[in-house]
């Protein structure tokens, strides 16, 4: 993070004195901020900036003939937030949206509150009408400041454009420090066109927020912190770590996961948290929760002490808050957010600061003081859970499994790929069958859970790490939501994978009416529509487009699928009445999980005949 004092010291800029206009001051900054892509689409009151950025690229490029921030544009706004999105996942540098008034700007409500939901750094400018003219009800106007106040992390309206350049490099500060998330900059026609000196440096005043972060950053373990920490530890016999998505926003996987070699203490993930260890490393539970994995949930139940790492107790985990892990004689709580210390269950002991220098003093405590701890019997026990409840579906079945055809993709790419999904069954069954050795190679939308997330978060992701394999595990129901952006993909020559796997409606909703309604398929079945993907993927471009309908074929089709050189689509005709299992049903806890027909049960499961009075799906 850049201080004060570093602003204040920092030599004058090169352009510093220079007139510019409004619009040419927002690419500089973006410039300075190191931006290298913006997504977006144009219109009426962002054209002067889109003119600003074609300028910049046109006297910039180099003797290759590349554009310094090239422009992205999508099918519409909302693919362009999820491109940011992606963008932002896959890098961890800020994500940029660059959008028109009105309904420009509304199409990226989803976005934003996605982004904001799940931590994620975006800075969306958009267009607005004329200073003059706001509140009039003027064309293409609306109240972005109303609408997005309630949903970003912070929302900047610049109606002094003496400000203008400041407020973009207080966006971007805002957007990636503390507990990072979207900040949108509304900005008028009539600001883009003001033309005034380039400052080159400042930022707004932000001394609350300041003092707020100030306080996280100087918030240092101390020995006696340490030490009770380690009394608690030493009192367990059954340690278990619950890691969030902190720790991957944070860049703190390598410490976690030296600190959980350095104990030997086991490591179970929320959906947003897979990466953060190495999935097929002997200490990693995979994923915890609704559809985490048995033993990851019985390692819940049967721990004493539970670590919650970048982790928020959401209602997909702590699904019973009450019955989490309901023999854990202490809980401790590390994270960047002092608002979800006790806001779902309240802890013994909890630091908040910065995560990686956390986890690395306590290790540095314990080297110093020669801790060393023993949890070898419960590494055995949870190890022979691992062999007896470990996942599994109907491998005999005469039908396409979907477990089957991602065990078969994950054959191939040995965890290394980055991973996107929409929304659904699809999105576990990803979740639970991929390995991922690193993290940010697990990209979905996970508080939100935005249906259409998948595509256009593949897109950015490939901008980001063009030299990756990008795979877009999507379902038939959530892609529809994007799918104009297969063009895009073809447009920009971006070899990503698209797998669709078509069970004919919406799945998840589909087992859950099955489940708790008596099986009344209300608005969810769509075996009657007439999607024909191949030939909507083919008038897109895409010059592999292949339907998958026969079980003997998934090993020849993956492989070819995976190793085909650019853009390829693949169409998987599943199961439909194919199931996600494990599953902790609404209003259950976790010693009611369903574990199906093919997954072990310790306990018999108790599902209720119709949702919980706390479900919520």
């Amino acid at each position: 993070m850049t201080t004060r004092a570093q602003v204040a010291e920092a030599p004058p800029h090169p352009l510093a004195g220079k007139r510019m206009t409004g619009a040419e001051m927002i690419v500089q900054a973006l410039v300075d901020e190191g931006v290298d892509i913006i997504f977006g689409y144009s219109g009426g009151a962002i054209l002067p900036t889109y003119d600003a950025v074609f300028r910049y690229n046109d006297e910039h490029r180099d003797a290759d003939g590349h554009l310094p921030i090239p422009l992205i544009v999508p099918a519409n706004e909302q693919g362009a937030g999820f491109m940011a999105a992606g963008y932002a996942r896959a890098s961890g540098r800020v994500g940029v949206a660059l959008v028109t008034s009105g309904p420009g700007a509304t199409n990226t409500v989803t976005p934003v509150r996605d982004s904001m939901a799940d931590s994620v750094p975006m800075v969306v400018l958009c267009g607005q009408v004329p200073t003059g003219v706001i509140g009039t009800d003027a064309f293409q106007e609306a109240p972005v400041s109303a609408i997005m106040g309630s949903v970003a992390k912070h929302v900047f309206l610049v109606t002094d454009a003496s400000r203008l350049e400041a407020t973009i490099r207080t966006a971007f500060e805002l957007a990636r420090t503390g507990r990072p998330g979207p900040v949108v900059v509304d900005i008028p026609k009539d600001v883009q066109n003001w033309v005034g000196e380039f400052q080159g440096q400042g930022l707004l005043p932000i001394d609350a927020y300041q003092e707020r972060l100030d306080a996280v950053i100087n918030n240092e373990l101390t020995p006696a912190e340490a030490q009770r920490f380690f009394e608690l530890l030493s009192a367990a016999k059954r340690p278990l770590i619950y890691a969030g998505g902190g720790v991957i926003n944070a860049e703190a996987a390598p410490a976690l996961r030296r600190f959980a070699e350095r104990f030997q203490i086991p490591v179970a993930t929320t959906l947003m948290g897979i990466g953060a260890v190495d999935t097929t490393d002997p200490l990693s539970l995979q994923m915890l929760g609704m559809h985490g994995t048995a033993y990851a949930n019985y390692a819940v139940e049967d721990c004493d002490f539970l670590i919650a790492v970048g982790a928020r107790f959401d209602d997909r985990v702590a699904t019973v808050p009450a019955k989490f892990a309901p023999r854990a004689r202490h809980i401790a709580h590390f994270d960047v957010d002092p608002c979800e210390i006790g806001k779902v269950r309240t802890v013994d002991w909890h630091h908040v600061g910065v995560l990686a220098r956390d986890l690395q003093a306590l290790v540095a405590h314990a080297d110093r003081q020669k801790i060393r701890t023993d949890f070898s019997h419960w590494l055995a026990e949870l190890a022979a859970m691992k062999a007896r409840y470990g996942l599994n579906y109907d491998r005999e079945s005469p039908l396409i499994q979907p477990n089957y055809v991602i065990e078969e993709i994950n054959r191939l790419t040995r965890g290394e790929a980055i991973i996107s999904t929409g929304v659904g069954q699809h999105q576990m069954w990803a979740a639970q069958y991929f390995d991922f050795r690193s993290p940010r190679l697990w990209l979905t939308s996970g508080s939100m859970g935005t249906m259409g997330f998948g595509l256009p978060a593949a897109i950015g992701a490939q901008f980001a790490n063009p030299d990756r394999l990008v795979i877009d595990i999507d379902g038939d129901a959530s892609i529809r939501m994007n799918l104009g952006e297969l063009e895009t993909v073809t447009t920009y020559r971006l070899p990503i994978k698209v797998v669709v796997l078509n069970n004919f409606g919406d799945g998840m909703v589909k087992q859950w009416q099955k489940l708790f309604y008596q099986g009344r398929l209300s608005a969810t079945d769509k075996s009657l529509h007439r999607k024909d993907f191949i030939r909507a993927a083919q008038a897109d471009g895409f010059e592999y487009a292949v339907r998958l309908d026969r079980k003997a074929d998934v090993p020849r089709v993956a492989k070819e699928f995976i190793e085909y050189p650019g853009p390829a689509f693949l169409e998987v005709i599943i199961d439909p009445d194919a199931c996600v299992y494990p599953m902790v049903g609404p209003g259950m806890s976790y010693d009611q999980m369903i574990t199906g027909d093919f997954i072990p049960s310790r306990a018999p499961a108790k599902p209720g005949s119709t949702p919980g009075s706390t479900s919520m799906f």
